[in-house]
């Protein structure tokens, strides 16, 4: 029988879990070819293969943490995959001298993705 508490924590990643996965579907396959994400990457100095890639793992990244809602170990993978995107994208703003707004949604999306591992790590 589940606590109160642990049904709110369980319902919580769930709704983390939907939000996260919905947005690197959709900044996932936005990467695949709109001018936003070719201009932006040009801007960072990376490669077209590489905007390619970034975008296939934010796929995965969202597949496993949906998917994780019914197999926790699954999303846990996510989790793992959201958080190393986003340190990733915070070093890449870091490098370029982006002013610091331009990091608050990777910064948010690494907290969340944070959330996510920690409250399924502990199932």
């Amino acid at each position: 029988m589940k606590t109160k508490e642990v049904a709110l924590i369980e319902s919580l990643s769930i709704i983390l879990q939907i939000i996260l996965g919905l947005g690197f579907l959709m900044f996932g396959f936005m990467k695949f070819g709109t001018k936003q994400m070719k201009d932006e990457f040009q801007r960072y100095g990376y490669s077209d293969a590489f905007r390619f890639v970034t975008g296939l793992v934010e796929v995965l990244a969202a597949v496993l943490v949906i998917w994780g809602i019914w197999t926790h170990e699954l999303a846990i993978y996510g989790g793992i995959l959201i958080v190393l995107t986003m340190l990733g994208g915070i070093f890449t703003h870091i490098k370029i001298k982006d002013a610091v707004n331009k990091m608050t949604m990777p910064i948010i999306l690494l907290l969340l993705g944070l959330v996510v591992l920690f409250i399924n790590g502990l199932n």
